[in-house]
């Protein structure tokens, strides 16, 4: 056992024990040169419990923390190997566990569980979307922190695993029972993201409703059961999310997240008013779809009337005159060919990047659509990806609208899912596919970018970020993808070196190297940037303004860091 005042490997002291386990203890320590808090969880190798397991479990548990990024997760920077223990450094998460929420107040507050519910099946999806999947198998309140700031931290790994494709059972039965799916206990196959998606829902009601499914009457009763004021619409969720039968639960989080985000939605009373106005709106569609039929009967075959309104409504929705109707006509062009990716782009970026931002709420509307059923057996996205190229395209497009435009900053995290479904394409071009690789790499530097030094070595290297930022921005961007996308990765790549120049040249980057990069973004304003599209004149113009800004602002710190 570590004693307080004790210095682990030089630079640990510690401050206190702050946590226990069947196989491990927390302690509190300080890294004293860099005046920064951590927490080390000790495990003994000769622990009372199965060693092998123990082993086991926290070689699994490191193994997958140091390559995973994402806010909603805590971050290792040491794994000390010891005569008689491991210790495992890793960020101090300051906070009670929701456990002991639990233990104080009882049932939680409705609005506070779908934040946190919304906020899980963020990481549980960043988790999922891995490659290999990562199934975590032990979501309980116990396992969640819940910090000051009112956002949850997801910890112990213990009983993660990657999905095995070919795999047809686990080889551990792992998990704790009630809050764990049937699955876990074997004779049901591998535990896959459905699994998780069952821990989702058990955590979330005894959350909602005070009541453990760890004891008496280990029954999960409908939510509103123990209380009537709380959802309808929410207890449909939990009660999808919970089915024994894995094939009738939510097949991802994306799609709890939805329904999270439109619970109210659900509720009885608004379903009677929603069934109205769909069917309104499915017969102005059928209006629409009829009349560009009888328009062009006369003229072509039954096989080229769908290609034909398909095209029509595309070029119809450029000439609307708000957004609302323009997504509806490339909506309508969607419904008639769900596999081609002309509609879903001209979506993307003609509707919700017509403004330079993605907001939550057009996010909200895109991946509604795309996990909305086309037919029995298939999503939306599912038909889109019957076209390799077109998917491949439009996973390209998606990373760099989350990257650079979701809710006016950029998320990267959400951007990592689909630069690397476009990294692993065989259609893309060779430009393609390295700038999506880059991106994913730089989408992770953005994570612990402000984490320099803190453990007292550099979690960041800002020599390889920028190289990285270097690659992006060269060769004729325009050219491979638009104008639009050239002008957002100039602007942005010369705003970076505006903010980490200092950073840059302390790991050897020379005033060089980045002058050249900045000089190069100037020169490609004059030779590559097409400005006599119509549609986007304004925002193209926008833009060059922006990124001229950024690129003077950016020489301007440049020369005085390196006093020229």
């Amino acid at each position: 056992m570590l004693k307080v005042g004790e210095v682990i490997d030089g630079k640990y002291k510690i401050l206190s024990k702050i946590g226990s386990g069947g196989m491990s203890v927390v302690y509190l320590a300080l890294n004293e040169r860099a005046n920064k808090s951590w927490a080390i969880k000790e495990v003994k190798k000769k622990a009372t419990t199965d060693a092998r397991l123990v082993k086991q479990s926290l070689i699994v548990e490191t193994n997958l923390l140091k390559k995973l990024s994402h806010p909603y997760l805590p971050s290792i920077v040491d794994v000390i190997d010891r005569d008689d223990s491991f210790l495992i450094v890793m960020d101090y998460i300051e906070g009670n566990t929701l456990s002991k929420a639990l233990e104080e107040h009882g049932a939680l507050p409705q609005e506070y569980v779908i934040e946190w519910g919304k906020e899980l099946c963020d990481v549980l999806e960043y988790l999922h979307n891995r490659k290999p999947p990562i199934i975590y198998r032990d979501l309980k309140p116990s396992n969640i922190m819940l910090k000051p700031n009112g956002t949850i931290t997801l910890i112990d790994f213990g009983t993660a695993r990657e999905y095995k494709k070919d795999g047809y059972n686990d080889t551990t039965c792992l998990g704790t029972k009630g809050y764990a799916a049937p699955e876990q206990f074997g004779g049901m196959g591998q535990t896959d993201a459905r699994t998780d998606i069952y821990c989702l829902g058990t955590t979330m009601y005894h959350l909602l409703t005070g009541h453990n499914p760890c004891e008496p009457p280990y029954e999960l009763y409908p939510i509103r059961y123990w209380d009537s004021k709380l959802s309808s619409g929410l207890e449909k969720i939990i009660e999808k999310c919970t089915k024994n039968n894995p094939d009738e639960r939510y097949s991802s989080c994306a799609e709890v997240y939805y329904d999270l985000c439109h619970f109210d939605e659900l509720d009885k009373s608004y379903r009677r008013t929603a069934k109205i106005k769909i069917f309104a709106f499915a017969m102005l569609l059928i209006c629409c779809v009829l009349s560009f039929l009888i328009a062009g009967i006369s003229k072509v075959t039954a096989s080229n009337i769908g290609d034909e309104n398909y095209e029509t409504f595309i070029e119809e929705a450029a000439y609307q005159a708000d957004e609302e109707s323009s997504a509806n006509m490339y909506m309508a062009a969607i419904e008639l060919n769900p596999t081609d990716e002309e509609a879903y782009l001209n979506l993307l970026e003609n509707v919700y990047l017509a403004d330079g931002n993605l907001s939550a709420s057009e996010d909200e509307e895109l991946r509604a659509l795309l996990i909305t059923k086309y037919d029995d057996n298939n999503t939306y996205e599912q038909k889109l990806m019957e076209n390799e190229a077109g998917y491949d395209l439009f996973a390209y497009k998606m990373g760099l609208a989350y990257f650079y435009s979701y809710d006016e900053d950029g998320n990267k995290t959400m951007s990592q899912k689909w630069f690397n479904i476009a990294a692993s394409s065989d259609t893309l071009s060779e430009a393609q596919l390295v700038r999506a690789e880059k991106f994913g790499s730089i989408a992770s530097y953005y994570l612990n970018l402000e984490k320099e030094n803190k453990s007292g070595d550099s979690v960041v290297g800002y020599k390889n970020y920028f190289e990285d930022l270097a690659y992006v921005a060269d060769g004729d961007i325009a050219e491979i993808d638009n104008s639009t996308t050239a002008l957002i990765i100039y602007r942005e790549t010369a705003a970076q070196i505006f903010q980490y120049v200092v950073n840059f040249k302390n790991d050897g980057i020379s005033y060089d190297d980045m002058k050249a990069v900045l000089d190069n973004i100037t020169d490609r304003l004059g030779t590559d940037i097409e400005t006599s599209d119509a549609v986007n004149t304004d925002r193209i113009n926008e833009l060059i303004e922006q990124t001229k800004s950024n690129v003077e602002n950016a020489m301007y710190s440049l020369n005085v860091a390196f006093e020229k």
